[in-house]
């Protein structure tokens, strides 16, 4: 008690503190106002809304579909067997099977009829407002060491600490769920590499700014540029020392009593006794408040924080939904910065401008101040030319996502985006965050000493936080379903916000996609069974979201939440037919008869619009072709244990639990094989 007295200011000193504080308040607060106005008379916006070209194309395709379709549906009504024939039930099984398939095909084109695309103009959110620029936090989650190497951790964690951004203004925090030492070694390694591979990034304008991509993609700079040439070698030969120590306690499992010396918070593993019954580990490698965090040119470095949330066997950790509440906790205490990104530990930022291009949509004078979150692509840098388990996502986001943007703004897909502080806290929308655009100020850190905001911090990491708030509930991600990105965002435009959607023409980060079928199956069926749990629950957007989001935007979200269902036309559609035909019974027209062509049309058409739409989404024929058998098989395996799985629950015969996966791996691989 009396030690932590000795830290705390004397009354006259805090006085002293706050006047000071007082006075910058109020300087940046009249900066931020003059700068604001100025943007509101007649400055030209920071960004830009342009629609999807080749809209009338696409309005023959839709037209022309629909026609085959209602021709389809008389033949289903003409020639329906009499009641006694056999077929008859077959029949109408397959006719409602294609009626379903009616009604989602105007889900996909409610979704694709009038996407949009966004630009930014960052030289003018330069001019404006470059001394009143934001705080970032930037949030970097893992989970276990062995699945997540540290190494590849520490690689996302450079990348952003390198953005070109004021590093006095940004803080990354990196959650370890796993609670392993090794993780936090690597991070202190990690730190002290940032002191030359920051200067180095900013010098010579790297891209990407990740050493691990940076130096396995780019060669060794020509003889033209020397000091290029020298400074390159010599930073990677330290990048692979790092790496090479890092990989070798890795290789031990443990840390030696010489690495130990290193640091004071190796010694908060001497009381964690295991990673999931352990105190809080919360330790500020770099203060960002202190003189003397610089890099080698004296230059101010980022925050970097590491936290391990406390476990204990009796609480639920509610996963990465409960890692991101325990960061939101402890960062606005130690940097609170007004700006939130969250990424992966293995998706690196791509991009070193990214912060300037989400900030052009938060500070626009117009509309800046409804955005809660700026949505970036989830894209992979592992995935082969013609991508043989269809993991690339390209068309879910350069058009879906886009069209999502266009009927009242995206989904949260966890991971690549940027969110307004406030929002992730529960604050409704109203007029009075118009007024509060020109009078916020959230940059102001708290003014305390590192090892006082850790002790502090430690209570807002802590199990027993949560018992009796809102957290999980109304503030922060939401918990209780397996996609509680999806479901956080729905509640955010609920409450009134707006969401962006922004594909930058550099990616702005990449990441690791699944590598074999079985992962590939496995994360789809997570995904199916968590958005058919929103559509079934109290967050359905057409009751949660009735009158709070636009109705276009309500249907757009089937598109994901109807995934499930999915699987028994297709399964109905997939064997049915089949089984008929043996028995000589036939559901479809004759090739010689006229109603053989709106299916032919239908079909051709279908096929050659997904084709099309694949290509210009850099797809290949074999890629496409692969993305046509993956969608068979996730139908009738990952959709099918999802909606199994969700009607079970529903029903009391199973509890929803991630350890029960391991069934569901073992079922998809004897039905694969």
């Amino acid at each position: 008690m009396l030690s932590l007295r000795n830290h705390l200011p004397t009354s006259r000193h805090v006085g002293k503190i706050w006047n000071e504080n007082y006075i910058k308040v109020i300087a940046y607060t009249t900066e931020v106002v003059n700068v604001w106005k100025m943007g509101r008379d007649g400055q030209l916006p920071l960004f830009e809304t342009k629609a999807a070209k080749g809209r009338l194309l696409f309005g023959l395709y839709a037209v022309s579909t629909f026609v085959g379709i209602c021709l389809i549906c008389v033949y289903r009504l003409t020639h329906l067997p009499e009641e006694g024939e056999v077929g008859r039930w077959p029949w109408i099984g397959l006719f409602l099977s294609e009626l379903w398939y009616i009604l989602y095909w105007f889900v996909i084109l409610s979704v694709r009829w009038s996407p949009i695309y966004r630009n930014t103009f960052k030289d003018r959110l330069t001019q404006r407002y470059e001394k009143v620029l934001p705080g970032i936090d930037i949030f970097v989650c893992t989970a276990n060491p062995i699945i997540e190497p540290p190494t590849m951790v520490i690689n996302t964690v450079l990348s952003v600490m390198a953005y070109d951004y004021q590093p006095e203004k940004l803080s990354i925090y990196l959650s370890d769920d796993g609670g392993s030492c090794l993780t936090f070694y690597a991070l202190l390694e990690a730190s002290q590499f940032s002191k030359l591979w920051l200067p180095f990034c900013k010098k010579f304008k790297v891209e990407p700014r990740c050493p691990e991509a940076y130096f396995s993609s780019t060669p060794k700079p020509h003889h033209d540029d020397p000091l290029m040439a020298e400074e390159w070698s010599s930073i990677k030969k330290l990048y692979e020392d790092m790496r090479n120590r890092i990989e070798a306690v890795m290789n031990m499992g443990q840390i030696t009593e010489e690495i130990r010396k290193q640091h004071k918070g190796f010694g908060e593993w001497n009381l964690a006794s295991e990673p999931q019954n352990h105190q809080t580990i919360l330790q500020i490698l770099i203060d960002g408040k202190d003189g003397k965090a610089v890099d080698e040119e004296g230059q101010p470095l980022p925050t970097l924080v590491y936290l391990s949330r406390e476990k204990r066997p009796k609480y639920h950790h509610n996963f990465k939904a409960g890692a991101m509440n325990a960061l939101i906790r402890v960062s606005s205490r130690i940097s609170n910065g007004e700006i939130i990104l969250n990424v992966d530990c293995d998706m690196y930022s791509n991009n070193s401008e990214s912060v300037r291009d989400a900030l052009c949509f938060f500070m626009d004078e117009e509309t800046g101040h409804e955005i809660a979150y700026v949505q970036f692509p989830q894209c992979f840098n592992n995935i082969t030319k013609n991508d043989l388990y269809a993991n690339s996502l390209n068309v879910c986001m350069e058009v879906e996502l886009a069209g999502f943007d266009s009927n009242g703004g995206p989904s949260y897909i966890g991971t690549g985006c940027f969110h307004r502080r406030e929002t992730l806290c529960g604050k409704k929308y109203s007029e009075e965050c118009e007024r509060e655009q020109t009078t916020r100020n959230n940059n102001e850190r708290i003014e305390e000493n590192a090892s006082v905001l850790e002790e502090t911090g430690k209570v807002l990491a802590s199990c027993s936080y949560e018992d009796y708030t809102q957290w999980g509930k109304e503030m922060g991600l939401k918990y209780g379903c397996p996609v509680e990105d999806t479901l956080t965002g729905l509640s955010i435009q609920c409450r009134g916000w707006k969401s962006i959607y922004f594909t930058p023409e550099r990616k702005a980060f990449l990441g690791v996609a699944p590598t074999t079928l079985l992962q590939s199956l496995i994360q789809h069926k997570r995904w199916a069974e968590g958005d058919f749990q929103i559509f079934l629950s109290s967050y359905c957007p057409f009751t949660y979201g009735h009158k709070m989001i636009p109705l276009k935007l309500q249907i757009s979200y089937c598109l994901f939440l109807l995934l499930a269902p999915n699987c028994l036309p297709t399964l109905y559609y997939v064997t049915i037919p089949s089984l008929c035909l043996l028995k000589g019974i036939s559901l479809f027209p004759k090739i010689s008869s006229l109603w053989i062509l709106p299916f032919a049309h239908v079909i051709s058409s279908s096929c050659a619009y997904s084709l099309g739409e694949f290509i210009w989404c850099g797809g290949t024929l074999l890629g496409w072709w692969n993305d046509q058998r993956m969608w068979v098989f996730k139908r009738t395996t990952s959709h099918f244990f999802g909606f199994s799985e969700t009607i079970l629950k529903l029903l009391g015969f199973a509890k929803s639990s991630f350890a029960k996966m391991f069934f569901y791996e073992l079922t998809l691989y004897q039905v694969i094989c």
